[in-house]
Formats: C-alpha cells, sequence, structure tokens
C-alpha cells in the first residue's frame, strides 16, 4: 500500500485530475485552530471495489460542528468527514449510476468511494443550484426548519430573537420564519456589515452588532416589548439577555455554541433562573439528525418559494478544494455572510 505524501494546508498547490486529496487533522488545537493543525494528503484516485463507486467530489460544506469534532470525535492523521456533492464517475453498484450527483457525508477529500447506503440522491429542480442542498435545502436550512416547526412550534405572530443570524443557519431561520408567519424579527451579528445586510437582504425588522456593546442592552432596544422566541447558535451572553427578554410561555431553540467552541474556559451563562419558573419558559436543544423524516417537507415547502423569488439562497462560496481549510477557519472568525459552501472550481 503507497503511504500517500504530506504537505501543510499553506503549501500553494495545482491538483492533478490524476492525484486525490484529503485533508486530515494533525493535532487537536486548544483555543482557535490554525493552518498548522491540518495537511493535505495526496494518493493516486481510488478504484471502486465491488458493492461501491467512485464519486468526484464538487461542493463541499464547512460547518461549525466541525470544530467541536476537532476536540476528540475526528481521529488524527486521517481523512475527516463532512457534507458533500458529487458525481459519481465509477460505479460497481447498479444502485449508484455513473453521472448521477449524490450527497454524502465522505467529504474534506476530492474523491470517495462510498456504498448505496451512504448516500442520498438528490430530487431535481429545475432552477435549484446545487449548492442549495449544502444550505438552504441540505442541514443547514433543515435545521432551521426542525427548529421553528418542531422544536419552538412558531405560532403565527410570534416575535424572534436569533443569535449569530447572518450565519448559515441565522439567515435561513430569518428567511423561513418570515414565510412561516413570524412577527417581529430581531437578529444579532458581528459587524455593521452584517446588521445591514440583514435588514436590507434577509428581512430581520432590527439587527445589532454584539460588539456594540451589552447583548441584553442592545436586545432590550430592539425589542423593547419582549420576544416569544429566541433560536440560539451561539450561547454565552446571547442566551443570558434572551432569557431576561422572553415573555411567558417563551421558547428557547438551542442549536450551537459557536461563541465557547473555541474559548473552552469561557464563564458560565448567567440568568434569573427564576425567571424559567415564573414565566414558564422551555429550552429545548436537538440534533438535526434525528429529523431527516422532515427533509421531503422542508422540499415542498421552500422549494416553490424560491422559485418564486419570495426565497432567497445566501451563500459565501469559496472556489478551490485547496482553499476548504481557510474557508473552515474563516467561517469559525465570522468571515462569512450565509452558508459558507466550497466549490470545486467556478463551473461548478
Amino acid at each position: 500500500m503507497t503511504t500517500p505524501r504530506t504537505t501543510p494546508v499553506t503549501t500553494p498547490r495545482t491538483v492533478s485530475p490524476d492525484v486525490a486529496l484529503t485533508v486530515q487533522q494533525t493535532a487537536r488545537p486548544t483555543g482557535f485552530p490554525t493552518p498548522g493543525h491540518f495537511r493535505f494528503a495526496e494518493s493516486a484516485v481510488p478504484e471502486p471495489a465491488p458493492g461501491t463507486a467512485l464519486v468526484e467530489n464538487l461542493y463541499w460544506s464547512v460547518d461549525p460542528y466541525h470544530r467541536e469534532m476537532m476536540d476528540g470525535d475526528f481521529e488524527l492523521n486521517a481523512p475527516l468527514e463532512g457534507r458533500t456533492l458529487g458525481r459519481v464517475v465509477a460505479s460497481r453498484d447498479p444502485a449508484l449510476r455513473e453521472g448521477e450527483i449524490v450527497f454524502h457525508r465522505l467529504g474534506w477529500r476530492t474523491h470517495s468511494v462510498v456504498r448505496p447506503e451512504e448516500t442520498r440522491r438528490l430530487p431535481h429542480h429545475d432552477g435549484v443550484p446545487l449548492s442549495a442542498h449544502l444550505g438552504l435545502f441540505g442541514g443547514t436550512g433543515l435545521t432551521a426548519y426542525v427548529g421553528l416547526t418542531r422544536i419552538a412550534r412558531l405560532r403565527e405572530g410570534d416575535d424572534v430573537f436569533v443569535s449569530a443570524a447572518a450565519g448559515g443557519v441565522g439567515t435561513a431561520t430569518g428567511r423561513l420564519a418570515r414565510l412561516l408567519g413570524a412577527g417581529r424579527l430581531v437578529g444579532s451579528a458581528g459587524s455593521a456589515a452584517k446588521v445591514a445586510y440583514l435588514k436590507e437582504q434577509v428581512g430581520y425588522d432590527e439587527a445589532f452588532d454584539h460588539h456594540g456593546g451589552s447583548v441584553a442592552g442592545q436586545l432590550a432596544k430592539a425589542a423593547p416589548t419582549g420576544i416569544d422566541l429566541f433560536v440560539d447558535n451561539v450561547g454565552g451572553e446571547h442566551l443570558g439577555a434572551a432569557i431576561g427578554a422572553l415573555r411567558g410561555r417563551g421558547r428557547v431553540v438551542r442549536i450551537g455554541t459557536v461563541g465557547q467552541y473555541n474559548t473552552p474556559d469561557a464563564p458560565p451563562v448567567l440568568y434569573n433562573h427564576a425567571d424559567v419558573v415564573e414565566k414558564s419558559l422551555r429550552i429545548e436543544g436537538f440534533l438535526v439528525s434525528d429529523y431527516q423524516d422532515v427533509q421531503e417537507e422542508l422540499y415542498a415547502f421552500a422549494v416553490p418559494h424560491l422559485l418564486a423569488g419570495r426565497l432567497a439562497l445566501d451563500e459565501t462560496v469559496v472556489d478551490g478544494f485547496e482553499g476548504i481549510v481557510e474557508a473552515f477557519l474563516s467561517m469559525l472568525r465570522g468571515g462569512n455572510t450565509g452558508k459558507m459552501i466550497v466549490r470545486r472550481d467556478a463551473t461548478g
């Protein structure tokens, strides 16, 4: 067996069509990861065995949960996993047809050998870009949709606050909440440009830069009469502020804690615990992997809105697999607006 050749991610490179690249994690980070925690490994393009197919990957998703996995779930010096779209280029199983585009999770590599049960066929909808199946119609959009419809059970007119509102889940939450009949939408983001984007493009009624003062103070100004629902992607100060702002029988949907992924020593969230009882609040988290049965419902709801122009994709696209680590690190530092996606090349 040939040992793959490895190079650090900072080395400029041109990918040969005869070479397969994978990204491997080389060490556990403390705080923010750096390019030095990763490397590219080169090998020959693999041959599919009976019952499998070779997929040439076209689009890759980099997600906040990957940072959590770096602390122990990702095996060191082994290919990383991630949501990916690719084209079947060689098949030794009739269930995987050559030329077909499939979704799978053996990402962070240019080529993947997959079994049929590891893939999902993409539905064909004219006018829906492939990238949407990693964003609005992928795990990102499904997370937002499940959070609103299954966990929060959004009611028409509910006033909603979303943290990290300019990220992939945050933009999808805002757009879907508006279509589902939400009342006032308030979001927090990490820059003035993102605040403007939320209000001018996504449809938030009000938004604020969380660097501009206390979250509680800015939330009170943006939603002076309170909120009914908090969709939390951040944790920390945002969670404490939202609990204070929630009205009676308010709900908190806990999706992520991106604000603490790189700060393991962050102090615990401070809030008035009596509020949870006295206001009959509900705080619930979930894993989107437990709600795959909702995928078809998301298509049925969202695709017509997208094709009619009532729903838009919010994406930051990086071209070239060689940029996947930089795209991931940029996403962790808030360098994206909407869903961060890596594309093989500009032609898709």
